[in-house]
């Protein structure tokens, strides 16, 4: 089985392209299981700064044709549009991609901590196999292990935080200043919590369901609204963070255009956290509006750069480590059926030879048998064992085809079922 990645991500892609393909849990898992259709294994994995399909399957060209073929049909582009933006890793180039991502070395905030859980999620929901099973695993791991080994974790590491910042640097100072957040999932409550922790006023809390506006609005002495009365605060917020599933804009240019008139020249500031976006690019065209959607995050990630350079090289140094044990392990995947032949092989000539002899020298006995047995079988194992280990070993270091296909010759491995 080969491993094939195809993704895209904010190291190559817009939010226009990215907003594209992005997809929700439900719909992630859809589409690993129609890839999967086939007796592959997939895991579609998307959040707000990529959409990756990871495929185990033995016809890495047809895998890798299938998956950007199914990110171009979610586009609704053409291959030209979409395509020169993908990027394409096999086998371990692949592992170690993802093991980047896990630790949060791949991130537009490196070192922050909810892609772990978005990798966890998607591939509770894919479709794995022994290969991806053990993937993902692993990159979880891995993930985990950056994040208690190093500190590259402790600054503010988080799409939420950095939106945080970047209201503060606009404003100042964050105290008094009003907040209307629009949506209530995770993102938005992070967004929330991190302003209310620099000072700011969570005013109201708006969302398509308003039991879920509510309970979240009731942590932070907020108001709840559905959001058919978003238009209606927008005169007396100073800060608008939105964070939906919605698929179309849920505050248009015309809606924030009326609010202006009401505002008497307030400069208003507003954070678009979602993939799709939530907020018509076109506000930023109003006079005293200033709008913010997830890629202009990086210049307030440049900023904390500096600070992790350092842990994330340990943070690296780490993942690497992981990566190669993965390598070694899908590598000696190679060997494993030679492995499994020449033991079968071997099993199969002792059994003969001790029926032979005990044909020979009559029945034996129950304590006499079992003293055989442990006999042979001991002779074998030791027999196998060094060539065992020397088969993996060869795997590990590319050669093992090589010395599977000579085992296979040596002792005529297969030879009986041609």
């Amino acid at each position: 089985m080969k491993l094939v990645l195809v993704g895209i991500s904010h190291h190559r892609a817009p939010v226009e392209l990215r907003e594209r393909v992005a997809l929700e849990r439900q719909q992630a898992g859809e589409l690993a299981r129609r890839l999967a259709a086939d007796g592959a294994e997939a895991v579609c994995l998307s959040t707000c700064n990529r959409t990756e399909l990871y495929l185990a399957t033995e016809d890495a060209a047809a895998a890798e044709a299938e998956a950007t073929a199914a990110l171009v049909g979610l586009s609704g582009l053409g291959e030209p549009e979409l395509v020169p933006a993908l990027y394409r890793l096999r086998d371990e180039s692949a592992a170690l991609h993802l093991f980047r991502v896990a630790a949060g070395l791949d991130s537009m905030v490196p070192g922050e901590g909810e892609i772990l859980g978005q990798v966890r999620a998607a591939y509770e929901a894919g479709t794995a196999g022994p290969l991806l099973d053990r993937l993902f695993r692993e990159a979880v791991h891995a993930g985990k292990k950056v994040r208690s080994q190093t500190a590259i974790a402790e600054s503010p590491a988080s799409v939420s935080s950095a939106a945080a910042a970047l209201a503060e640097q606009v404003f100042g100072d964050l105290r008094g200043r009003r907040i209307l957040v629009v949506g209530a999932g995770k993102v938005s409550e992070l967004a929330a919590r991190n302003l209310l922790s620099r000072g700011a006023e969570i005013a109201f809390v708006a969302n398509r369901t308003l039991d879920r506006a509510g309970e979240l609005a009731r942590h932070f002495g907020a108001e709840a609204l559905p959001l058919e009365r978003v238009e209606d605060e927008l005169a007396g917020a100073d800060v608008v963070v939105a964070s939906t599933s919605a698929p179309g804009f849920v505050v248009r240019k015309e809606q924030v255009a009326r609010a202006v008139r009401a505002r008497r020249g307030r400069p208003l500031f507003l954070i678009d956290l979602a993939v799709p976006r939530d907020l018509d690019p076109a506000i930023n065209e109003l006079d005293g509006c200033y709008l913010y959607d997830i890629d202009d995050l990086e210049a307030v990630v440049a900023e904390t750069l500096a600070g992790r350079r350092r842990e994330a090289e340990r943070a690296e140094s780490i993942v690497a480590e992981e990566a190669e044990r993965f390598r070694a392990w899908q590598a000696s995947l190679e060997v494993v059926p030679a492995i499994a032949s020449l033991r079968a092989r071997a099993e199969e000539i002792r059994a003969t030879e001790l029926r032979k002899a005990e044909a020979r020298l009559g029945r034996l006995s129950e304590a006499e048998r079992s003293a055989v047995e442990s006999v042979t079988a001991q002779i074998v194992n030791k027999l196998l064992h060094l060539p065992t280990v020397r088969m993996k070993q060869a795997a590990a270091a590319a050669d093992g085809v090589l010395y599977a296909d000579a085992v296979r010759h040596l002792f005529g491995l297969g030879e009986d079922e041609r």
